[in-house]
């Protein structure tokens, strides 16, 4: 027979057993910061003309996409593929947001954000700010962007930009980089599935 104290180390043992987490699944698309970096102050205007800073990051899922209304290639697909799987996004954590960061603040009016963004979706919210603040906010996040000088811009002139996609969490900080694919005749995107699927995953281990 078992003595009272095997009996109790075995139900010890097993109560452990039982009370174990399972480990959660991580990321498989995107950069993950398992510490998530800082996002330095910045004070930006959106497509309604109110104030965006740090504060308007805090309680949301932010993904934060840096483009221009004349984008001629990448920014109108990308912006309809969020459209396409803004429901799937909301389902996985209701408190989600879709902010594109304008890069061209010399042609990008408010009026001229708000009638881009509101094409494709009435929640999206586009920002806009000088180079002076674009510039140290873009560097912060992990993004670039590059233009011609002031004294050669025309009416046609165009922003070079990274296609990647910056996730950042609840407590305004960045938690992931989505960075496009890039496949031969094909417009380098990040892929819908990639976005849901490393979500859920992100959200998941947020929560923990």
């Amino acid at each position: 027979m078992l003595s009272a104290l095997a009996i109790t180390l075995v139900g010890v043992i097993g109560g452990n057993i039982l009370l174990a987490k399972p480990q959660l699944a991580q990321p498989e698309h995107a950069l993950y910061y398992q510490k998530p970096r800082t996002i330095k102050p910045f004070e930006l205007t959106d497509h309604h003309g109110k104030l965006f800073n740090q504060e308007s990051f805090k309680g949301k899922w932010s993904w934060v996409f840096f483009g221009y209304t004349s984008c001629p290639h990448v920014c109108a697909p990308t912006l309809q593929k969020f459209n396409s799987i803004y429901d799937e996004l909301k389902a996985i954590n209701k408190e989600s947001q879709v902010l594109l960061v304008s890069v061209d603040p010399q042609r990008d009016t408010q009026e001229a954000l708000a009638n881009f963004v509101g094409y494709f979706n009435d929640e999206f919210i586009a920002l806009r700010a000088d180079h002076s603040v674009l510039f140290p906010f873009s560097r912060n996040l992990g993004m670039m962007y590059t233009m011609v000088e002031a004294a050669e811009l025309n009416e046609e002139y165009m922003v070079d930009h990274s296609s990647s996609i910056v996730l950042v969490n609840p407590q305004g900080q960045v938690s992931a980089i989505f960075k496009p694919e890039h496949e031969v005749g094909e417009l380098p995107l990040v892929t819908a599935k990639a976005m849901v699927e490393d979500f859920e995953k992100i959200n998941a281990l947020y929560r923990e």
